[in-house]
């Protein structure tokens, strides 16, 4: 069989093809599959029934028959009338297919799954949100979030505050210039918390401290929604050190104590101090390159700085590499120079 899409595997996942039925059935067995054998059997990575290994994405492993099972009779049983032979049908072949199985532990498969494709992840999503009744945690890294992104969560977060459920969204310092966030916290009202800091983690989203999402790749077309205990107390409790750590975006961000010197430059020294590229320190703060050197060169306009090596000696003579205190520029010099005033 040659088939490369779903037009040619006319089926459910309760009546498998029979190069399908041989792929699934050893997967079960074994664990776990190398994914060229499923090249010829796209149905059951259609049907979700094979789905990438987080360990290793060149192996598949099997979705457990009751999860399959639980997901199936999920969707017969909204019209149970018409659907009465393929819940059989289905009862049937999956307690077949979990008896392959032997004694492997039960839900060891869904405690980490991959997803691939923004229609999967976004699937997965609208189920965790359908779930979800007490809480929902976020951490947005980035600058200001865009009115398609804002947009796209929008119907999610209405349906969240419709029931009740308190949100708290983490963002870096930029974000706070978004005109579409300040609306979005506007219409939400109390059901959203919201606070910021100079530089977050990686997106994540946690449901009820029970679910997690994080991105598995750098474009987040691919997904892992993490279900197991201690990996999600884990990101719950990253969340909540940051929250602390993190300024409310009702609040104004706090004065640096050095005339002519912005909270964003101060970080930016920061991270120049431990010796990070412009690349890099742009990415972490949400801003541009562009804007992270044009905060370079009036950080070392007011700092009396001629070079880079320079600018690190007098970002640490002023103490931005590290907790502020009040400097007076006047009587901070450079080695081999005289005192120079901060405009």
């Amino acid at each position: 069989m040659a088939g490369t899409g779903t037009e040619e595997h006319p089926h459910g996942a309760d009546r498998l093809c029979e190069a399908g039925d041989r792929v699934y059935s050893r997967a079960v067995r074994r664990g776990r599959v190398p994914r060229r054998d499923a090249d010829q059997v796209p149905c059951l990575l259609d049907l979700a029934l094979l789905h990438p290994d987080p360990d290793d994405m060149d192996w598949l492993v099997p979705t457990s028959p009751q999860e399959v099972m639980t997901r199936l009779l999920r969707g017969l049983y909204e019209d149970v009338s018409a659907s009465q032979r393929r819940v059989g049908t289905a009862v049937a072949a999956y307690e077949w297919y979990a008896g392959l199985g032997g004694s492997a532990p039960s839900g060891e498969g869904s405690a980490i799954r991959v997803l691939e494709g923004l229609s999967r992840i976004q699937a997965a999503m609208d189920e965790a949100t359908e779930a979800c009744t007490r809480e929902v945690l976020t951490v947005q890294p980035g600058g200001i979030r865009r009115e398609d992104e804002l947009a796209e969560g929008l119907h999610r977060a209405l349906t969240l505050r419709g029931r009740g459920v308190h949100m708290r969204d983490l963002y870096t310092h930029v974000a706070r210039h978004g005109q579409g966030l300040l609306n979005y916290l506007e219409l939400m009202g109390d059901a959203v918390e919201a606070r910021s800091l100079d530089e977050v983690i990686d997106r994540l989203i946690l449901f009820d401290r029970t679910v997690a999402f994080i991105p598995a790749n750098t474009d987040r077309t691919v997904a892992l929604e993490l279900r197991h205990p201690a990996l999600v107390g884990y990101l719950v409790t990253v969340f909540e050190r940051l929250w602390r750590l993190a300024i409310p975006l009702t609040a104004p961000l706090p004065d640096t104590r050095i005339e002519g010197i912005s909270h964003r430059e101060q970080s930016i020294a920061a991270l120049l101090a431990e010796g990070h590229q412009d690349a890099v320190i742009a990415e972490r703060l949400g801003i541009s390159v562009r804007t992270c050197r044009a905060h370079i060169a009036r950080l070392s306009e007011t700092l009396g700085a001629a070079s880079r090596t320079q600018l690190g000696v007098r970002i640490a003579q002023v103490g931005l590499d590290g907790p502020q205190e009040p400097v007076d520029l006047t009587q901070v010099t450079v080695p081999g120079q005289g005192s120079r005033t901060g405009r």
